[in-house]
């Protein structure tokens, strides 16, 4: 096996054509990873558990993104890893940090299954979970919890396989667990009637092969090869690792800090308008899924540039690294302008395709709601994405702090405090209005940031330029 010739291209080939290898399966990959949730709640939605259903899996949506949080930070760490061990021609350090990950995020599905379940109650009343659906959030739950190191370690396995040089094969495992979600769905809730629980194990079960097939690949990688030695802790290369992988684990644990916070002012305002406790976390976990799509498809073209930026940055080719990224950022601007318009124009036609709400008193103001919540909430999604790309683009370049700072502006330091002061003002409106707020904000931190790295980048290339020239000079 050539652990290093693979990786060659990455710094020759057209680089349009290398984003078209790479990020599309990367994004089907990731979409097809948020259809488990979005298929889930579709069938619920359009069933007899209707808009109380879907509260109910909004209100487990936070438990997913906790896992998450931690199968991304040491996968998205590990595969940014081997991607610059590639561009520097080290191909031994990778696969102990590799090991190492994968026996870290079983251990860490482990201890979360231990807190999570004896506090499921008080975990999902603190989500947002009324009385009207507690009982489905709970028994939905306990059998998604139950699944938790098959899930945790394929979406680990998959980032891993995408630096690998093997993104068609992440989709794979990904396409071939949501084909198994998509079809069990609809048997298990309306065929056999098993309502909730037919959700969660037709979700579980899709969770389940993917993890089989993702786990395959490992006999037969491309850029490194697993040994036993390779599972003995190595606890250096795995925390350099860790850092480049923390962005990953600061974003999604935000995600979870903004849909407490947000879920608690939304029951404790909603309570006292005209929409009531229910609607708008319905609505909002609506939100969060449609949101998920359009951020994974700018996930999923970082991502899959990650191998190619990561090599780059390796080899000290600097000028190449600034032209994926002039590359990326457009591709993430049309996106983010695209979607912006489709909620702005037809807001109520994105949350039909979640059912109509047949078990709440006052089904008109359920679409009200959501016609406010597409048109004021997701109003700067294009920032967002913006944002979003930034945080793991200087995540495969190795720098995780200006990674962190992008991945808590928004969330942190700007929604969070505006989530809870806005309201008091401008009730239940206020929440909507302050991501925007936070948008903008964000946004124009994240220019000055990406701005900076940018001339450090051209003044790093214009230096290695001359000492080249000079070098091949001094040969003569």
């Amino acid at each position: 096996m050539n652990q290093l010739g693979n990786g060659q291209a990455l710094g020759t080939e057209k680089i349009w054509k290398l984003m078209l290898k790479f990020s599309v399966p990367c994004i089907l990959s990731l979409l097809v990873s948020a259809l488990y949730n979005i298929v889930d709640q579709i069938f619920i939605g359009n069933s007899e558990l209707s808009a109380l259903g879907n509260a109910a899996t909004g209100v487990v949506f936070p438990i997913f993104v906790v896992s998450q949080a931690f199968a991304w930070c040491f996968g998205d760490g590990c595969a940014a890893y081997l991607n610059i061990c590639q561009g520097r021609r080290d191909a031994r350090s990778a696969h102990k940090a590799i090991g190492t990950g994968i026996i870290i995020t079983l251990f860490s599905s482990l201890v979360l299954m231990a807190v999570f379940f004896p506090l499921k109650t008080q975990l999902l009343t603190l989500f947002g979970a009324s009385e009207n659906s507690l009982g489905m959030a709970i028994e939905y739950f306990n059998i998604i919890l139950a699944f938790f190191p098959a899930y945790m370690l394929s979406n680990m396995l998959n980032s891993v396989i995408r630096a690998d040089g093997s993104p068609s094969w992440a989709m794979l495992s990904m396409l071939a667990g949501a084909i198994a979600n998509i079809i069990l769905d609809p048997i298990f809730i309306f065929g056999l009637h098993w309502g909730m629980k037919g959700a969660a194990l037709a979700t579980v079960i899709g969770q389940f092969i993917s993890f089989a097939v993702s786990l395959i690949y490992f006999f037969h990688t491309k850029t490194f090869k697993l040994t036993i030695k390779s599972f003995i802790p190595d606890f250096k290369a795995f925390f350099y690792a860790l850092k480049l992988g923390l962005s990953s684990f600061i974003t999604q644990m935000t995600i979870v800090a903004i849909s407490l916070v947000c879920n608690v002012m939304l029951a404790k305002y909603g309570a006292i308008s005209r929409y009531g406790a229910d609607i708008p976390i319905a609505i909002i976990g609506i939100e969060s899924k449609v949101f998920t799509v359009v951020i994974n498809l700018v996930v999923g073209i970082v991502l899959g540039c990650q191998p190619i930026i990561g090599y780059n940055m390796g080899a000290k080719n600097y000028s190449r690294v600034r032209k994926i990224y002039k590359l990326i950022l457009i591709c993430t601007l049309v996106i983010g302008f695209a979607f912006t318009l489709l909620f702005e124009l037809a807001p109520n036609a994105v949350a039909r395709l979640f059912g109509q709400p047949t078990n709440i008193p006052n089904p008109e103001d359920y679409w009200v709601f959501a016609e406010k919540t597409f048109r004021i909430f997701l109003a700067l999604v294009s920032f967002t994405c913006v944002v979003k790309m930034n945080s793991i683009f200087f995540q495969a370049v190795g720098r995780p702090v200006q990674a962190v700072i992008s991945s808590l502006v928004r969330d942190i330091v700007c929604f969070m405090p505006l989530i809870l002061i806005l309201p008091g003002f401008l009730g239940i409106d206020g929440i909507l209005i302050a991501a925007p707020i936070a948008d903008f904000v964000a946004m124009a931190v994240t220019v000055a940031l990406s701005a900076s790295f940018m001339r450090s980048l051209k003044i790093k290339q214009r230096n290695e330029t001359a000492l080249n020239e000079k070098s091949g000079s001094e040969s003569i």
